[in-house]
């Protein structure tokens, strides 16, 4: 008979009379609704909630899951037990979904589980890396150290996909305006002008008429392009999703975009770089940490590219060899790590070398921001200007009539 304890939903009415819902851990059905009329309790419904599935539409947030493992290293750091110090992070967090995740990590905890084991629970919150890496704090005794390097390299984390997000941000902000005021001249004011032109004789410009049809497929079919462009977006992104070819070959071709693939490769580069370095610190055995890079690093040929270099470095190649091989790693990303393998501080230059990149990816985003800010104001421009001008050439040639 299986006496592992399960997390339970229930709904029901107090003594007051009042509807109340939570969760609640017992072996059976018969023993939850035992101990929720012990506490006046009269249930209405109970139904056991799967492992891992307490909290799937929980809006949480990598950002909260970075904050809870930092504030977790500090007060395991300064002697609080791990149950009292889940309680003061629970306080501290205002979001209902996160306090319920922090209630069942305790619970499981409290019954005699392995802070690693209770977080496997969970992996849509905590991945393998973060759970092997737990996992390594605890068998070597040094949990807050572990977990202050895991707090670190989350953090680090969230911030370089800001500065990408931010990045592209502004292309596509670029795109959105300038579809806007488009649409805007094209629908409205261009056909103010078509009626002008209406009673004149003459031939109009091609420019003119070009700009007068595309008016008139605005006015007519606006609602059908938008719904194709809304279509043919959600259909890339599922294509992105569940077509692994698909997927690797727009990855293939974002490295090799002007701006974007130098952002890309660098912030790939100080992902691995990080990742590494912190698995590889907490006493991973380099090709069981290189298993956990590839999931981490986030783009499809640098993905492909660690796992031939793990299968490389099994075989006993230099992990520095195997960098250079595969023809995606920086020459100075390279020779960081060959001193590292060289002088026994692999981890150590693995963290410079993510240092290094993270601060590239810094300036090259600032650097494209401030790119972008008068690209606005030239494409907007450029435009209005196209438009006016066809707007206003009959009226020129009429003028030279006379």
């Amino acid at each position: 008979m299986d006496n592992a304890s399960r997390t339970y939903a229930w709904e029901g009415t107090n003594r007051q009379g009042r509807r109340v819902s939570g969760h609640t851990t017992g072996h059976n059905l018969a023993l939850i609704k035992a101990k929720l009329r012990q506490q006046g309790i009269r249930p209405s419904r109970v139904r056991r909630q799967l492992p891992g599935l307490a909290c799937l539409a929980a809006p949480i947030k990598p950002t909260d899951i970075a904050l809870l493992t930092r504030q977790l290293a500090t007060l395991l750091k300064a002697g609080i037990p791990v149950l009292q110090a889940f309680d003061i992070i629970s306080d501290g967090f205002e979001s209902r979904p996160m306090q319920e995740l922090l209630k069942g990590l305790k619970q499981d905890i409290a019954a005699g589980t392995a802070l690693a084991t209770a977080l496997r629970k969970q992996p849509r919150y905590f991945d393998d890396l973060y759970c092997n890496l737990i996992a390594a704090g605890e068998q070597a005794g040094a949990l807050e150290t572990l977990l202050e390097r895991v707090a670190t390299h989350l953090e680090k984390s969230e911030q370089l996909k800001a500065r990408i997000k931010k990045a592209m941000t502004y292309p596509i902000a670029v795109l959105v305006v300038a579809s806007l005021v488009s649409s805007i001249l094209l629908i409205h004011v261009v056909p103010q002008f078509q009626n002008l032109f209406a009673g004149v004789d003459r031939q109009l410009p091609g420019f003119t008429l070009h700009v007068i049809g595309l008016s008139t497929f605005m006015q007519q079919a606006w609602w059908a392009l938008a719904l194709g462009l809304g279509a043919g977006f959600f259909a890339l992104r599922h294509a992105y999703r569940v077509a692994p070819g698909f997927r690797q070959g727009l990855d293939t071709g974002l490295l090799k975009a002007p701006l974007a693939g130098t952002l890309l490769k660098k912030s790939a580069v100080a992902r691995y770089a990080r990742t590494l370095s912190t698995t590889f610190a907490a006493g991973v055995p380099l090709v069981q940490a290189l298993d956990s890079v590839a999931g981490a690093v986030g783009n499809g040929p640098y993905k492909q590219a660690i796992k031939h270099m793990r299968h490389e470095v099994s075989t006993g190649m230099q992990l520095n060899q195997s960098m250079a091989a595969s023809g995606l790693f920086p020459g100075m990303a390279i020779q960081m790590t060959a001193i590292g393998e060289e002088s026994g501080t692999l981890e150590r230059m693995l963290e410079k070398v993510a240092n290094h990149y993270e601060s590239e990816v810094d300036n090259l985003v600032d650097n494209l921001t401030s790119l972008m800010e008068p690209l606005i104001m030239v494409v907007l421009g450029g435009i209005v200007g196209a438009l006016v001008i066809a707007m206003y050439l009959p009226v020129f040639q009429l003028g030279t009539a006379f």
